[in-house]
């Protein structure tokens, strides 16, 4: 068995014979034999630096060698099983649902927002009239922030786990079989909610619950080591097949969804002997509970910056060298670099995208970028972004763990000042850069629409002073053309991590002082993205 290397001309699809034709040669066996050889398709990538290939990486077998397929183990029927509290349904709490099933455990979801549908409603609401629903938004609901953020899936570690898993559950609910071996593989934010959709159509069917609506706003640690957790809702509702064990009240027992036409808050008691604590980077709540309840948590570093948003046919044109082709995949970028000791590095690149606001109270504006599965929108966006350390602002020392976190907010309530609006602080990027006010913005897809504002003053200049340097350096050394005032910056790009880690045990993954609770995902500082958020999620449910 080997691997070997084929290349193609993009918008060839390699095949089988071409396969078992380098297959003879690799493995040195007779080409009467080469429609026997056994071949599986690992990797595909673009290579863009002299012609447009795709670069396959391919593992091929002779007739007599097995070549195992990946196998996920089954889900079991966990009606009556011991059930498992998580609190968040993003990529962490639903892949940890999942490995539970395979565990025999009941997993039972508290989500703060709304299932993936309904969600839809309330971003429309937030885009069109400027409206934020603080519990279902861009960042909280079914699915977490990554839904509608393009579902990019690619992940730089491989430590965390077996990211096949991952991939390869993603493909069984529905995801394009792609990829699997796609170097940036990406499944869209059309395509997404339905696959989580799938997702927790599953874990009801083996008996699992979900629990929209249900806010956590109290953990208890009881004296037997198990937890008592209050969750409040506004219109409560239950997904599960079977009656939840853990609930005290009648009406969120019921197997049927319960839906209140009022208005009026309620309270439930949830009991549980462990907690996976999967609650996405934005649950503040969540972070301000543990700092009065003394469970340990730390300041913990983030980035902070810009959208930056250019011609799609500009990066098309970019990146491929003045060859694009319509039939070639949209062209994306990615980049990092060191601007006096702190890293200045694009995130969550958007090619063929758009930008939406992603506030998660009313008086913040926060800016996040997502594109469909075709990708095929006239822009292309990208978060450029300025490491920030605690020591960084030393004034916010006095809010002690919650230092940048109380900076984070500061920062986006400044952006929504400055506008009086969700409308975006906006400055073309040679202007942004050349200090000076730009005349006229060009057209954008932020549907809340730009006001033309002093960026480069309304940004700290921790973060100013570096895009500053960055921009030109990027257009000039790595990307010719990037730097241009046909490209706009818009404010503000806050939300690329937590500032905030719980800290855990690295051996058992419970919380330092707190055991069988299990802080998990990027609400946790231990994950950056869909791939590891589920990895992470993954763990913490096979710890249990």
């Amino acid at each position: 068995m080997k691997e070997i290397e084929i290349t193609t001309r993009l918008g060839n699809e390699l095949s089988a014979d071409e396969i078992q034709t380098a297959a003879v040669k690799a493995l040195g066996v007779s080409p009467k034999i080469k429609s026997q050889l056994k071949y599986r398709i690992l990797r595909r990538s673009i290579d863009a630096r002299n012609d447009i290939l795709y670069r396959y990486k391919v593992e091929v077998a002779k007739p007599e060698e097995v070549m195992e397929d990946y196998v996920l183990d089954e889900y079991k029927d966990v009606s009556n099983a011991e059930p498992i509290v998580i609190i968040g349904a993003g990529p962490a709490g639903m892949f940890a649902a999942l490995k539970l099933l395979t565990r025999g455990f009941k997993p039972v979801i508290l989500e703060r927002g709304k299932d993936v549908h309904a969600r839809k409603f309330d971003m429309a609401k937030l885009s069109r009239e400027g409206v934020v629903n603080p519990d279902s938004n861009y960042c909280f609901g079914e699915g977490g922030a990554g839904t509608f953020s393009d579902g990019k899936l690619y992940t730089r570690s491989s430590k965390r786990g077996d990211i096949r898993e991952v991939l390869h559950q993603l493909v069984r609910f529905g995801a394009d079989p792609s990829i699997l071996i796609d170097a940036h593989p990406h499944i869209g934010s059309d395509r997404l909610p339905t696959v989580v959709e799938n997702i927790r159509k599953c874990i009801v069917e083996h008996g699992g619950e979900y629990h929209f609506d249900s806010r956590v706003t109290d953990i208890v640690k009881k004296d037997d080591g198990s937890f008592d957790l209050t969750v409040t809702s506004t219109t409560p509702s239950v997904m599960s097949t079977t009656p939840s064990v853990m609930s005290t009240t009648p009406s969120i027992m019921s197997s049927a969804p319960s839906v209140m036409s009022s208005e009026a808050e309620t309270s439930t008691l949830y009991t549980s002997r462990k907690v996976i604590l999967a609650t996405g980077h934005s649950a503040r709540d969540i972070y301000e509970l543990f700092d009065r309840k003394g469970w340990e948590i730390q300041s913990k570093g983030f980035a902070l910056g810009v959208r930056v948003e250019h011609p799609q046919s500009l990066i098309n044109k970019i990146q491929y060298h003045g060859k694009y082709q319509p039939y070639m995949p949209t062209a994306e970028y990615s980049f990092v670099t060191q601007i006096e000791g702190r890293g200045v590095f694009s995130f969550c690149m958007c090619p063929g995208g758009i930008l939406v606001p992603a506030a998660t109270a009313q008086g913040e504006l926060v800016l996040n970028g997502m594109s469909n599965s075709q990708r095929n929108s006239k822009w292309a966006n990208a978060g450029v972004v300025v490491q920030i350390e605690p020591e960084d602002f030393p004034e916010y020392a006095k809010h002690g763990p919650l230092a940048l976190l109380q900076f984070q907010k500061d920062i986006e309530r400044k952006m929504f000042e400055y506008t009086g609006s969700l409308k975006a602080p906006a400055q073309r990027m040679m202007d942004f850069c050349r200090r000076i006010p730009s005349n006229g913005l060009p057209q954008t897809s932020y549907h809340p629409g730009a006001e033309n504002a002093p960026l480069h003053e309304l940004l700290p200049e921790h973060v100013s002073l570096r895009l500053k340097y960055a921009f030109p350096q990027i257009g000039n050394k790595k990307m010719h053309g990037y730097y241009t005032n046909d490209a706009l910056l818009l404010g503000v790009e806050s939300r690329t991590s937590s500032p905030v880690r719980i800290p855990r045990d690295s051996e058992t993954l419970e919380h330092v002082q707190v055991a069988g609770l299990y802080p998990c995902g990027e609400g946790a500082g231990y994950a950056g993205g869909i791939v590891s958020s589920a990895l992470d999620g993954i763990n913490c449910a096979s710890k249990i």
